[in-house]
């Protein structure tokens, strides 16, 4: 069997749902950034193992709850409120679990919806370790952390269902307002920090975690980009088949990009000062 992890703060609108569609498991766990909400009295009906701490940071945040939640079995799935496993993956899951061998984590495709469409081209990275053995993963970055695994990585078919958008649209934007707020510090922190970007390891480093963090420092070098990351997810990955949803998202993303920009400005001339 698989124990599951769901991180939580204020959820009491998703819970219900995310519940209702990890029901098959019976070590569920809410993970609570000291919600002031509902969400604590939906879990304990849904009888799941409840652990709170305050929230410090994204990968801070997660670390702590693998090292110290006590799971009943060796595998873990990890969902958010907002995201619904389908009966699919979970059937999947359970036989990738069962015939595992030398894989200690798995990727699953997670599809986004806006306007009630699946962002099936502008979503920028559709594949996430979800399924795996909290004792070999660990995370790296304050927001959007990179996914660190000591050991073989394997793929699990079906999808997780994803509704960023289920609050509505200022919801996000208060979140992203927030990520963004993370992304200016964690670029800071690693530019002090010296850490040298690599165009090679960004193209063809064959550890995605590491490929990934050098293609995002590489991006973040490039001038104009809220119009890049806009060409990109819309132009070049083909947003524009997605309709008005995929229009909406390219052009979201982009305005989050700017809030990135304007913050890392704003932190390096504070630092100047």
């Amino acid at each position: 069997m698989i124990s599951i992890l769901i991180l939580t703060r204020n959820e009491e609108q998703d819970l219900p749902g995310c519940l209702e569609a990890v029901r098959w498991s019976d070590d569920v766990h809410v993970y609570d950034s000291m919600s002031t909400d509902r969400t604590l009295e939906i879990a304990e009906g849904a009888h799941a193992t409840i652990t709170r701490r305050p929230f410090d940071n994204w990968a801070a945040h997660q670390n702590w709850g693998l090292r110290n939640i006590r799971f009943k079995y060796p595998w873990v799935f990890y969902v958010d409120a907002d995201e619904r496993v389908t009966a699919e993956l979970a059937s999947n899951a359970a036989a990738a679990v069962a015939r595992a061998t030398t894989a200690v984590a798995y990727r699953v495709q997670r599809r986004d919806f806006l306007l009630d469409t699946w962002l099936r081209h502008v979503q920028a990275s559709p594949y996430f370790i979800r399924l795996f053995r909290p004792e070999f993963v660990s995370y790296e970055r304050l927001v959007n952390p990179v996914t660190h695994v000591q050991g073989e990585i394997g793929d699990v078919s079906g999808a997780l269902n994803h509704f960023p958008f289920s609050k509505g649209l200022g919801h996000w934007l208060a979140r992203h307002n927030s990520y963004s707020s993370f992304e200016a510090e964690q670029i800071v922190t690693d530019r002090k920090g010296g850490r040298a970007l690599s165009v090679g390891r960004a193209l063809w480093s064959r550890d995605f975690n590491e490929r990934r963090y050098h293609q995002k420092e590489l991006f973040y070098r490039l001038p104009a980009r809220p119009l890049i990351k806009f060409v990109l997810l819309y132009l070049l990955k083909g947003g524009f088949l997605d309709g008005r949803a995929g229009l909406t998202y390219a052009c979201l993303q982009s305005m989050y990009e700017y809030m990135i920009v304007l913050k890392t400005r704003e932190l390096m001339a504070a630092a100047r000062q």
